[in-house]
């Protein structure tokens, strides 16, 4: 037995299962699925630029006859959507199993989304863990389902289930599954109108082959207890009614797509009162409903529409007592999200926020150039949006109506993932203004793996730091890729040098007839971990320059003169340069 997170499961039980090919795009609560995969030397593990690439290359495993998984969070499901909706009327071949990971709540998502919509849209079976257990048993199960029915086949799992470490009991045995030989089977795997007819009679005799199976499978378990109230639930939340509600009948769905309408309507007819348990979404109240299955509210007050379900918050909508807890410290001092001592990053954005720039941001850690103090960044959406954006405020006059130039701002990994196209977009349409792409040397927010942009790939990550002096991937060259797209106006800039880059921004932001691209350059301070010596500061004019640039060593005295904390500074001079007076210096400088 071993305590394994849901992630870390999932990988033994695919590897256990013969999976050949990891591939997937890092995305909280879902990336460290390949981060463990990758140390078994028997499967072939790899990141994609994004994760429709992701699932194509599985894809192309699969129907090339092996067995792949491919990986990604609830937003990476709509990024892949395109190719999901075609692989399920296709057909396999080698199983493939799609891991989605939503993340209720919002600890590191841009929004709420239940990817189990995506299951039931494009009618391929949805499995659903309720433990690390079940995660490594249904990872295992889920290829031989996949093969059986010639389908794709989804894991689901939230955060709580991807990071929660249980008591799990694996085989340890690898069941290699040879290789199934190719099918030169045009009519199936070549979706022209014609033949994509034809497989959709093919994906609705499929439909009703695993309605049965949902009927009879183990997958889904119902358990009696007290009948006066009955619950159907699947996943994280099952375990969260068992605590809630321990005396409670339940139906636990393993399968969520497709749901077995005759043991759920029976289940309802053993219950006085029937319930559906669910968070941040109505998916499974819905369908039940729609099997014409009376439910119950909650008699106390409904359940919340949106957030991560906890126990306590199910007793109070049933009328139950809270339970014992441990005490909350209520004088803990606020933790606000920031950058890191030295991120290079920070400088970019206090140069913004002095220009009064517009900026459209997106996604990853530069998104905090949003928070205080900088409010340097006026809108973050999804995935590359940053650019097309800009370019929408550009041809909506925004620039010349406010007077304040518009910035579109990206980082490396997620320039690599969608940005590059935004940026064609731009280019092909004779577009102007300012783009910003901030290459830190790593794809930071989700744990610095390996991208395009620095050539560190997902196998490199077995070698420890040498992988990034000498990264076994090609490094794309940013420069040279927009110079190629017709733009000119590029240039490459020291983040960490603040004269250089309020110049590169002043330049660029004077032009504005014209497209530019600044690639502002430096390594981030998880990778790149040299410190020196803190500075100290003389004669301090209590200005509160140094303070305004949010560096989280940076603080006051009782007097309101800055201070610098030597435990958290790196020595990256940021508030040197900051000084208008140059009271902040290095000793003997």
């Amino acid at each position: 037995m071993e305590l394994l997170s849901g992630n870390e499961a999932i990988a033994e039980g695919v590897w256990e299962a013969g999976c050949s090919i990891g591939v997937g795009y890092p995305g909280t609560p879902s990336t460290e699925t390949l981060e463990a995969l990758v140390h078994h030397n028997e499967v072939h593990c790899e990141w994609a630029p994004n994760e429709k690439v992701a699932l194509e290359v599985g894809i192309g495993a699969a129907i090339g006859g092996v067995r792949a998984l491919v990986t990604m969070k609830h937003v990476g499901v709509n990024v892949a959507a395109d190719p999901l909706m075609s692989v399920c009327n296709t057909g396999v071949n080698g199983g493939l199993v799609i891991l989605a990971a939503d993340d209720p709540s919002c600890y590191s998502s841009q929004n709420e989304q239940d990817s189990r919509f995506y299951a039931d849209f494009a009618r391929i079976p949805c499995l659903e863990p309720s433990d690390s257990q079940e995660a490594y048993e249904l990872a295992r199960q889920s290829f031989d389902l996949s093969e059986r029915f010639d389908v794709p086949v989804m894991l689901h799992e939230t955060m709580r289930i991807a990071h929660t470490r249980t008591v799990t009991r694996c085989e340890g045995v690898r069941h290699a599954a040879d290789p199934r030989a190719f099918e030169n089977d045009i009519k199936k795997y070549v979706m022209m109108p014609a033949n994509a007819v034809t497989r959709r009679s093919v994906a609705d005799e499929r439909t009703d082959k695993l309605i049965e199976f949902a009927e009879t499978t183990d997958l889904n378990q119902e358990e009696m207890r007290d009948t006066s109230v009955g619950i159907i639930c699947a996943g994280a939340v099952y375990q969260h009614v068992r605590e809630a509600l321990p005396q409670a009948s339940t139906l636990k769905l393993g399968l969520t797509w497709p749901l077995p309408p005759e043991r759920i309507r029976a289940f309802a007819q053993k219950v006085d009162a029937c319930y559906v348990v669910e968070e941040a979404s109505e998916y499974l109240a819905l369908r039940v409903r729609a099997m014409g299955v009376k439910l119950s509210e909650p008699p106390a007050h409904p359940l919340p529409r949106g957030g991560e379900l906890k126990p306590s918050v199910i007793r109070s909508a049933f009328g139950e007592e809270a339970l014992p807890s441990a005490p909350v410290e209520q004088d803990l001092p606020p933790r606000p999200p920031a950058f890191c001592p030295g991120c290079p990053h920070r400088l970019v954005f206090c140069e913004l926020r002095r220009m009064k720039a517009i900026v459209m941001g997106d996604i990853g850690c530069y998104t905090l150039g949003a928070v205080a103090p900088y409010g340097a960044e006026h809108a973050v959406i999804d995935m590359g949006a940053s650019l097309s954006m800009a370019h929408g405020m550009e041809l909506a006059g925004t620039p010349e109506r406010e007077g304040r130039p518009v910035v579109g701002v990206i980082g490396d990994s997620t320039f690599a993932h969608s940005g590059i196209t935004s940026l064609l977009g731009t280019v092909y349409n004779g577009g102007t203004g300012t783009l910003c792409i901030l290459d830190n040397r790593t794809t930071a927010m989700t744990g610095t793996q390996g991208n395009p942009v620095n050539g560190v790939t997902l196998s490199d990550s077995t070698r420890g730091k040498s992988a990034l002096d000498n990264p076994s991937g090609v490094a794309l060259n940013l420069e040279a890729l927009c110079r190629a797209m017709g733009i000119s106006d590029v240039a490459t800039v020291d983040a960490q040098d603040l004269k250089a880059v309020r110049s590169a921004l002043k330049e660029a932001t004077s032009h504005p007839e014209r497209l530019s691209v600044i690639v502002f350059k430096a390594p981030c301070r998880l990778i790149d971990r040299s410190t020196e010596k803190p500075p100290t500061i003389h004669d301090c004019r209590a200005c509160g320059a140094c303070i305004q640039i949010g560096c989280p060593a940076l603080g006051r005295d009782a007097e309101g003169h800055a201070t610098i904390d030597p435990t958290m500074c790196v020595g990256c001079d940021q508030c040197i340069q900051s000084c208008p007076f140059g009271c902040i210096q290095k000793d003997g400088e």
